[in-house]
C-alpha cells in the first residue's frame, strides 16, 4: 500500500521557509463561505473540527466551501489538481465581511513535490498532541481519497448515513461515512454519536449501550444540502466487537425532529 506526503517548495526547489503572511477566512455555521480556485481541488484540509472545508473528492471542481463552528483560529490547507498549494488562517465570525472568494494563482504559497512512503507519514519536531492530530489528517485524507465501499447503510425521511469502511491502524479504529440529503431540506447537523451495544433490548435481556468517544473527527460537514454526499472520517480508540456486540450510530438534526440510527454488527 503506497500513498503520498508533500513537501512545499519555491520555484527554485528549496523547502519553504519564510513564506509570506497568510490572509485571513472567516466563517459560521449559518452561511457557507464559497472559495473558488484557477483549477479544481484535489484535497482540502482544515486543521480543527470545528472548521470544515467541503469539497468534491469524486469529481474535481473549482470550488469548496467552508463552514465554522464558534472556537479558536485555524489553518486551511488547499491543493490544487497543478500543484500548487493555498494556505490560509480561519477564523470564526457572526458577521461575515464576504461570502465569496476568488482566488488568484498568484495566491498560491508555493508547488508540491511527492515523496513516495509505505504509509501517511508525519516528521518534524512537533510535540506529541499536534503529531497525532496530523498522524489523523493524514490517514484520514488518505482513507477519504481511497475507493469507497459500502458495509451498512441507513435512510429516513430523506437523509442517509452510510458506514463505508472500518480500518485499523495503529492504535485507532478508523470510520468512512457519508451522510447524504435528499429531502429536500437542508440539514443543519447536530452531532453523530459512536455507540457500543452489547445484548439485546428486552424484559429479560442484558442490553448495553456505550458511547464511543471520538480520538478525532475530520471533515465532519455542520449543514448537509438538498442533493448532497459528504464522506467524513471518525477516529476512535482501538477497538475489538464481540460476537454478541455491534456498532451503532445516530445522527440528529439541530433545528428539527430528524434522526437516523444505523446499526452494524462487525465480524
Amino acid at each position: 500500500m503506497k500513498t503520498y506526503i508533500f513537501i512545499l517548495c519555491l520555484a527554485c526547489g528549496h523547502l519553504v521557509v519564510g513564506q509570506k503572511a497568510l490572509d485571513t477566512l472567516y466563517a459560521n455555521g449559518d452561511k457557507n463561505v464559497a472559495l473558488f480556485f484557477p483549477k479544481p481541488i484535489r484535497q482540502g484540509i482544515a486543521g480543527a473540527p470545528h472548521f470544515v472545508f467541503t469539497y468534491n473528492r469524486d469529481q474535481g471542481q473549482y470550488f469548496g466551501l467552508l463552514q465554522a463552528k464558534e472556537g479558536p483560529e485555524s489553518n486551511l490547507l488547499v491543493l490544487t489538481e497543478d500543484g500548487r498549494v493555498y494556505s490560509y488562517i480561519l477564523k470564526y465570525r457572526e458577521q461575515l465581511p464576504r461570502l465569496n472568494h476568488f482566488i488568484a494563482e498568484s495566491e498560491s504559497i508555493g508547488t508540491e513535490v511527492p515523496l513516495e512512503v509505505s504509509e501517511p507519514s508525519i516528521s518534524g519536531g512537533l510535540d506529541p498532541t499536534t503529531l497525532q492530530r496530523e498522524s489523523f489528517e493524514a490517514f484520514s485524507n488518505w482513507l477519504l481519497g481511497s475507493k469507497s465501499e459500502r458495509l451498512a447503510g441507513k435512510r429516513k425521511r430523506g437523509i442517509g448515513l452510510q458506514m463505508q469502511k472500518i480500518v485499523y491502524h495503529g492504535e485507532a479504529t478508523y470510520l468512512v461515512l457519508e451522510v447524504s440529503n435528499k429531502s429536500g431540506i437542508a440539514l443543519e447537523v447536530d452531532y453523530l454519536k459512536v455507540y457500543r451495544i452489547s445484548g439485546t433490548k428486552g424484559k429479560k435481556a442484558s442490553f448495553q449501550r456505550r458511547e464511543l468517544e471520538p480520538l478525532h473527527v475530520h471533515g465532519m460537514p455542520l449543514k448537509v444540502y438538498h442533493g448532497q454526499r459528504l464522506r467524513f472520517v471518525f477516529v476512535l480508540p482501538k477497538f475489538i466487537l464481540g460476537d454478541a456486540e455491534k456498532l451503532q450510530l445516530e445522527l440528529r438534526e439541530r433545528k428539527g425532529d430528524r434522526k437516523v440510527v444505523l446499526s452494524k454488527r462487525i465480524r
